[in-house]
This record gives structure tokens, C-alpha cells and sequence, in this order.
């Protein structure tokens, strides 16, 4: 397989940074990624993980909330590649006007969130992101600390799972467009990379960290294409029109619009030793909610963590929906059922141990 077919993957390949504005942006309608409410205050804060790490966050709070009134909370992790201003701040803000105190937070190594290199991959530094959250809650006077959920978006929502596995403290889990990135790059999409093509991609990896071990410039894999060209599959012409455009373009304060979306080569192979959906029965009798599109190519990773799962658990399939529709087309995403499945497990029921 050619490099550019791995890109159709979604898989590793070497970068060409080239950078094109498009000429005419046509964004959806309902593509609502920077929204802002007038029904809740938001404030930046900052907490650290269990290795002393910085985790950044913004906390979203309702002004219905009444004084010396406790709230149940939802941590919200964004895409893969993405920063909290992509998608996770939307679903923080929506959740909040439904009554919940809601944090949306960098992952270790992305946006506002402390890590070095930047863009480094660790999938247990990602999912004790969550565990972090949680203590940081927990510690607000305002918040009900045993009623505490998580939504996972795209990436996150293995890595929730991943956190919720051997965090009880995470009481309902929902995903939303859910990549499992361990799956994702080992076997690519449709188990579409050969064993053999991933020993390439592991010994490309491998050579690149003599590399940078001797002082060399640090190589960026994957994430988002910069330009589309007659060539360019579906695939990334989706993650291009919200990721490159106005829709939902952000670069972090000390960032390059070069690299962002991009991991780390060394980094990003950790992904093959990751396996969320291992022993998910860990998580019953928590609650699972997975939410995805009928039309998303990451369909198959919500429907085989439905099969993996214990009870209770559900699969909320969206009507010509596709995987980036539920980052931010408002029209689309069922806030509604969101709020239904926290109400329940968080408003009115004790789930957990």
C-alpha cells in the first residue's frame, strides 16, 4: 500500500506540510463549533494529574444553579488531535444549559495542557486526563462528587472508556462519533492494513526516535490533510472542512497551524499497544451510552464497543449522520438524548460502586 492510501486509513504516513486556504468555504448550516451561551458563566482553570502534569480546562456552570446548591458534573473530552475549542467546549456549554456543571478539558500534550514533546501520544497519560478531572471536581463545593459523568468524543471516547475501566468514580459514560484509537492504527479502517504494513509503519517509527534521540527535528504524523486535490477520499475532505476552514479551525496560544492535528510519529505508535474495549465489563453496572451516526465512518468502533459492553448500555444511532456532523452541526447532535441518559444515571439514579 502506497502512502497515500495509508492517509486514507487514517493511518501513519509521512507529512508534506502545504498549507490552502480554500477559496469559498461552504459550512453546514447548523455548524455551530464556537457557540457561546448567555445561559451560563465559563472560566478557565487548571488542575494536575496525578504525575504533577497541568491539566487545563474551561468549567462551565449554570446560572440557573441556585446558591449552596449541588450539581451533578460531565467531563468532556475532545477529538483526537483537537483541543478543548474543538467540539468539547460545544457539548460543555449544551450540557450546562440542561443543568449539569460541565469541564472541558486539553488532554496531556494538546492545547493548554502541560507535555513535551507536543502532540505526543500516551494513551494512559490521555485516560488519567479524566481521572484528573475527576479529582478536580470533587473537590468543588458546588458539585455533587458522586454523580460525575463523562462524554468521550471521537478518540476520547476510548480513552473514557479506557478511564472508566479502573475509575468507579466515573459514574455514566457516554461516547459520541467514537474512534478506538488502538484498533484505528492498528488495522486501519475496514481492517484495511496488513500485519506487514503495520511492521513498517513500527520500524519507521523506531528509526525516527534514533533521530530525534541525537538532537534531529521532531516528525508529525497522521491528523488532518492541509490541502485536498482530485485525489483527496471522503474521508479527508470531512476532517479538512472542519479542521482547515473557519467551521472549527483553532490554533493554540505557542502553536503551529502546521501541526495541529498531527501526533508525533515516535509517539502515535503507542496507540498499537492500546486495547479500550478489553475488559469493558469492568464498567457494569455503569452505565454505556455510544452515539453515532448512520452514516459515520467510524461507525464500526460504537457498534463492536456496544457488543463488548455489559449492561446497561445503548446504541444511539443519528439519522444521515456523519462522524464529523457530531462535532458541531447542532441540528444533528441528540443533546437531547444526552441529556435523558445523565438525567437518569446522574439526576436520579446512585450508579456504581
Amino acid at each position: 500500500m502506497k502512502n497515500n492510501a495509508l492517509w486514507r486509513s487514517l493511518v501513519i504516513v509521512n507529512m508534506l506540510f502545504c498549507v490552502t486556504i480554500p477559496a469559498a468555504e461552504k459550512l453546514p448550516g447548523d455548524a455551530d463549533n464556537f457557540y457561546r451561551s448567555s445561559r451560563v458563566t465559563a472560566q478557565e482553570v487548571s488542575f494536575k494529574n496525578q504525575y504533577k502534569m497541568k491539566i487545563a480546562g474551561n468549567l462551565i456552570i449554570p446560572k440557573q444553579r441556585q446558591e449552596e446548591q449541588k450539581l451533578p458534573a460531565i467531563i468532556v473530552g475532545h477529538p483526537m488531535g483537537a483541543v478543548k475549542e474543538q467540539s468539547a467546549n460545544l457539548y460543555a456549554m449544551k450540557m450546562a444549559e440542561y443543568g449539569f456543571i460541565t469541564l472541558a478539558i486539553d488532554l496531556s500534550f494538546w492545547g493548554g495542557s502541560e507535555g513535551e514533546p507536543r502532540n505526543a501520544v500516551s494513551p494512559d497519560l490521555y485516560a488519567e486526563s479524566f481521572s484528573a478531572a475527576a479529582d478536580y471536581l470533587r473537590t468543588l463545593p458546588f458539585v455533587e462528587k458522586d454523580k460525575i459523568g463523562v462524554i468521550g468524543i471521537c478518540g476520547s471516547g476510548s480513552f473514557a472508556i479506557s478511564a472508566a475501566k479502573i475509575d468507579p468514580r466515573l459514574k455514566a459514560i457516554a461516547t459520541v462519533s467514537m474512534y478506538d484509537m488502538g484498533q484505528a492504527n492498528r488495522n486501519a479502517l475496514h481492517k484495511s492494513l496488513t500485519l506487514e504494513q503495520r511492521k513498517k509503519v513500527i520500524a519507521e517509527a523506531a528509526l525516527q526516535r534514533d533521530v530525534e534521540f541525537s538532537g534531529g527535528a521532531v516528525k508529525y504524523t497522521s491528523g488532518t490533510v492541509h490541502k485536498l486535490t482530485e485525489k483527496s477520499t471522503p474521508v479527508e475532505i470531512e476532517f479538512f472542512e472542519f479542521y482547515r476552514t473557519s467551521r472549527g479551525e483553532f490554533t493554540p496560544p505557542g502553536a503551529s497551524p502546521l501541526t495541529t492535528t498531527h501526533p508525533t510519529l515516535t509517539g502515535n505508535v503507542k496507540f498499537m499497544n492500546f486495547y479500550p474495549f478489553e475488559d469493558m465489563d469492568m464498567i457494569s453496572p455503569r452505565p454505556l451510552l455510544f452515539i453515532t451516526g448512520t452514516e459515520a465512518h467510524s461507525r464500526e468502533f460504537s457498534e463492536d464497543a456496544y457488543r463488548r459492553a455489559s449492561e446497561p448500555k445503548e446504541l444511539y444511532l443519528v439519522p444521515n449522520a456523519g462522524h464529523v456532523d457530531l462535532y458541531d452541526r447542532v441540528g444533528l447532535i441528540p443533546f437531547d438524548k444526552l441529556n435523558q441518559f445523565f438525567t437518569k444515571y446522574l439526576k436520579q439514579e446512585k450508579t456504581g460502586v
